[in-house]
C-alpha cells in the first residue's frame, strides 16, 4: 500500500512496498511545486526483493532525487538493508529510530549480488574508503547506534520521534537547496581514494573466498575503480560489474539459497492443520555449553527459561555463560544493560526437576549417551506430565529409539542445534517415527521464535546434518591414510569451499567424541557396522599416538598456549607420506562429490524429502560452499551427466562410497 502524502507544511511522506511504487512516488513528489521536502520511510515500510529488474533505471532516479535541489530525509526503523540502505544513501540526511530491532547495512554478498544502487559509490565518498570496504565486504548489519558511529546514518531519534525528527530537519533548511557533499567543486573523498589499501584488501579477500565468489572481488573492483572518477562515471562502472556478477552462476546459486532459505522461516513445511501455539517458558537440560547457547537464545526471544543441571553450581555456570553472551551484545552497543538485565534474569538455574512443572517445551541437550538420555527424559515426564513436547538435541541417536522414554512418544521431536547456537542459524527438526503433526508444528512454532531457519528431516542414524558432515571428515582422514600431505589435505578442504580443512574439523569435534559416536553405531548395529577410514585414523591417533583433539590441545594439530596452531610435526610418522601427491584440484573433487553423494541417498532414502532442506541444511549445518548451490545444487551446477562421470571415476579409484545412487541415475535420464 503506498503511503505517499503531503502535510500542509509542503512535505510529503512515502514508503511504497515495492520498488515501482517507490520509483513512482519518488517521481511525483520531485514534480510536485508544493513539496517542499521528502521523507523516505525507510525499514518497515518499504518491503522489496533484492533488486528491481531495471536496476539503472531505479539507479537515474536516485541521482534524480540527489539533485533535485529539494531535501530528501530517510526516515529507518526496521531492517534497512541491501538496496533499501542504498536508497537511504541517496537521501541528503538519515535519522534511525533509536531501537534494538533497527538494522542497517549493505548487501550481504554472500547473496550471490553485489551493491547495484551505488552503494560502491556513495558509502566511500560518505565516511571514507578505508572504512566503508568492510561494510561493502562483509555485508554486515548495524545497530542503531553502531550505525550512527560508523557514519552510516546522521542522527538517532526515539522510535515514536522518527518522523517529527525528520521532518524538522527538513523545515531547519529553509528555502535552501539541498545537495550531496559529492556533487560540490572541489569534493574530496574523506581520507583519500586509499589506492594502498587495495593491494592488502583484495589478497585478504582471496584467502577468504579462494576465489569462488565473484561479487567480492567486483565490488572492490567497483570501489578502486570508481573511486577514481566523478560519481556519475562510477555509478557506470559499478552497474557494468552488477550486470555481470547477477549473470554468473554463483549468484544464481545464492539467490535461490536466499530464496529457500526464506520459505523455510516462513515455515512452509509446517502442518497446515496445526493451529499454532505460543510459548512463555521452555525447560533445557544441561547447562553446559550447547545447553547454556540454547538457554540465550530462549531468553533472547523472550522466554523463561528454566536451565537445569546436576548441581546448581553447574546449572550457574551455564546461566553465566549466557550472560557472557548478552555482555558481548552491549559492548558492541547492540543491546542496553537493561536490556540485558532482563534478559538474563529470564534465565532459573536449577537442580530441582520439579522446577519444569510449568514448561510448555523442555529440550534434553545432556551428553550423548543413551542411558543418560533416557534417565532425564523420565524424570522429566515425571513433574511435567506427558502432554508437552519434549525435544532431544542430539545430533547422531535416532529420536525413535529415544523417545521410548516419553510416556508419550508422538509429542517426542528431536531439535538439533548447533554450536555456537548463539551464532548458528540452522535448527535441524527430526520426525521420529511416531511423532504427530501436532509435535512438528510447535517444535517448528519455536524454531521460528528462537530466529532459528528450520528443516525438517526423518529419522535415521546420524538424521541428514551429521550423517553427511561425517563424509567430509572421513575423506580427509581417508586421503591421510592413503599417504596424502596433511597440509595438502587441509588447503583442499579450503579450496572446495568449505570454512575450515578435514583434520582441524576433527580435532574441533573431539577426537574422543567421534569414537564415542561410532562405539555407540557399533553396538547398535552389530554385524552391519561397516568401519571407515574414521576407525583406523582414531586408533592411530588415541590409541598410538595418545591424541585427543583440540580440548586436550593434541590432536592433528598442536594448540600451544599464546601461539597459533600448528599440524602435528609427527603426523608423517604415523600417516607416512607418498612421493607423488595428487593435484589438490582431484582432493577437491573428491571433497564436493562425497557430500553431494551422501545427501543424495539422504533423498532416496527418505530422509530428507525436500531439496530446500538438503540445500540450506548444508551450508548453515556444516559451512558447504554457498556459492556452489549447496549438495544438490552443486550436482546441478556441474550438470548430473558430468558429475555421474566423475563419480564413476572416483569409485574405480577409491571404492564403492563413490558409487552413484539409482536415483540420481534416474534423475540423469528424467
Amino acid at each position: 500500500m503506498s503511503q505517499y502524502k503531503v502535510d500542509e507544511a509542503g512535505i510529503a511522506t512515502l514508503g511504497g512496498r515495492s520498488w515501482e511504487e517507490f520509483a513512482r512516488e519518488a517521481a511525483a513528489a520531485i514534480a510536485d511545486p508544493a513539496v517542499r521536502g521528502v521523507i523516505l520511510v525507510a525499514g518497515a515500510g518499504l518491503a522489496t526483493p533484492l533488486y528491481p529488474a531495471d536496476v539503472r533505471g531505479l539507479g537515474d532516479l536516485l541521482r534524480r532525487i540527489e539533485t533535485s535541489g529539494k531535501p530528501f530525509v530517510a526516515a529507518i526503523g526496521g531492517i534497512a538493508a541491501g538496496g533499501v540502505y542504498e536508497i537511504c544513501l541517496a537521501c541528503h540526511h538519515r535519522v534511525a529510530a533509536d531501537d534494538p530491532t533497527t538494522r542497517i547495512g549493505l548487501l550481504d554478498i554472500h547473496a550471490g549480488l553485489m551493491p547495484g544502487l551505488g552503494g560502491t559509490q556513495r558509502l566511500p565518498r560518505l565516511i571514507g574508503v578505508q572504512r566503508a570496504l568492510p561494510l561493502l565486504l562483509e555485508g554486515r548489519r548495524l545497530g542503531a547506534r553502531e550505525a550512527k558511529e560508523a557514519g552510516l546514518v546522521d542522527a538517532l531519534a526515539a522510535g515514536g520521534d522518527l518522523l517529527e525528527s525528520a521532518r524538522g530537519w527538513i523545515l531547519d533548511r529553509g528555502a535552501q537547496k539541498t545537495a550531496q557533499p559529492w556533487d560540490a567543486k572541489g569534493f574530496r573523498i574523506p581520507g583519500g581514494s586509499s589506492g594502498p589499501i587495495f593491494g592488502p584488501a583484495s589478497a585478504i579477500l582471496r584467502e577468504r573466498t579462494m576465489g569462488l565468489y565473484p561479487a567480492p572481488v567486483a565490488t572492490l573492483s567497483s570501489v578502486f575503480e570508481g573511486c577514481q572518477v566523478d560519481l556519475d562515471t562510477g555509478l557506470k562502472i559499478e552497474a557494468r560489474y552488477f550486470v555481470h556478477v547477477r549473470g554468473t552462476p554463483e549468484a544464481r546459486n545464492l539467490m535461490r539459497l536466499a530464496r529457500s532459505r526464506q520459505e523455510l522461516e516462513g515455515l512452509a513445511a509446517r502442518p497446515a492443520n496445526v493451529p499454532a501455539r505460543e510459548f512463555s517458558k521452555i525447560g533445557v537440560l544441561g547447562a553446559g555449553m550447547m545447553g547454556s547457547g540454547i538457554a540465550y537464545v530462549c531468553a533472547d526471544a523472550g522466554l523463561e527459561v528454566v536451565l537445569l543441571d546436576t548441581t546448581r553450581e553447574k546449572a550457574e555456570r551455564g546461566r553465566a555463560g549466557a550472560a557472557g553472551i548478552f555482555d558481548k551484545r552491549v559492548a558492541r552497543a547492540q543491546l542496553t544493560a537493561e536490556e540485558r538485565d532482563k534478559a538474563v534474569a529470564r534465565i532459573h538455574a536449577t537442580d530441582a526437576y520439579a522446577d519444569l512443572g510449568e514448561c510448555d517445551l523442555v529440550i534434553e541437550a545432556v551428553f550423548e549417551d543413551r542411558a543418560i538420555k533416557a534417565e532425564v527424559t523420565r524424570r522429566t515426564a515425571a513433574v511435567t506430565g506427558d502432554e508437552i513436547v519434549f525435544a532431544s538435541n542430539t545430533s547422531t541417536l535416532p529420536i525413535t529409539g529415544l523417545a521410548e522414554a516419553w510416556p508419550r512418544p508422538e509429542n517426542f521431536i528431536g531439535m538439533h542445534f548447533f554450536s555456537p547456537v548463539d551464532r548458528m542459524p540452522l535448527l535441524e527438526i527430526i520426525r521420529g517415527k511416531t511423532t504427530s503433526d501436532a509435535c512438528l508444528a510447535r517444535a517448528m512454532d519455536l524454531a521460528k521464535r528462537l530466529r532459528k531457519t528450520p528443516i525438517v528431516v526423518n529419522d535415521s542414524r546420524g538424521f541428514y546434518t551429521s550423517r553427511v558432515f561425517s563424509t567430509y571428515v572421513n575423506e580427509g582422514l581417508s586421503m591421510l591414510l592413503e599417504g596424502v600431505d596433511a597440509a595438502l589435505i587441509e588447503n583442499a578442504g579450503r579450496l572446495a569451499g568449505m570454512p575450515v580443512g578435514p583434520l582441524v574439523l576433527a580435532d574441533e569435534v573431539s577426537l574422543d567424541l567421534m569414537r564415542h559416536v561410532r562405539e555407540q553405531a557399533r553396538a547398535d548395529l552389530g554385524a552391519a557396522y561397516r568401519p571407515s577410514a574414521t576407525d583406523a585414523a582414531l586408533h592411530i591417533m588415541i590409541d598410538r599416538g595418545g591424541r585427543h583433539g583440540k580440548k586436550t590441545r593434541r590432536g592433528f594439530y598442536d594448540y600451544p598456549e599464546g601461539a597459533k596452531k600448528r599440524l602435528w610435526g609427527e603426523l608423517a610418522k604415523w600417516f607416512p607420506v607418498c612421493a607423488n601427491q595428487p593435484e589438490a584440484a582431484e582432493l577437491v573433487v573428491r571433497f564436493r562429490c562425497v557430500q553431494s553423494l551422501e545427501t543424495v541417498r539422504c533423498l532416496e532414502e527418505g530422509v530428507v524429502q525436500d531439496r530446500r532442506d538438503a540445500d540450506v541444511g548444508s551450508v548453515l549445518g556444516w559451512g558447504f560452499c554457498p556459492a556452489l548451490g549447496g549438495t544438490i545444487g552443486y550436482i546441478e551446477t556441474v550438470g548430473i551427466d558430468r558429475f555421474i562421470l566423475e563419480c564413476e571415476r572416483l569409485e574405480k579409484a577409491h571404492g564403492e562410497r563413490f558409487s552413484a545412487p539409482q536415483g540420481l541415475r534416474a534423475m540423469a535420464f528424467s
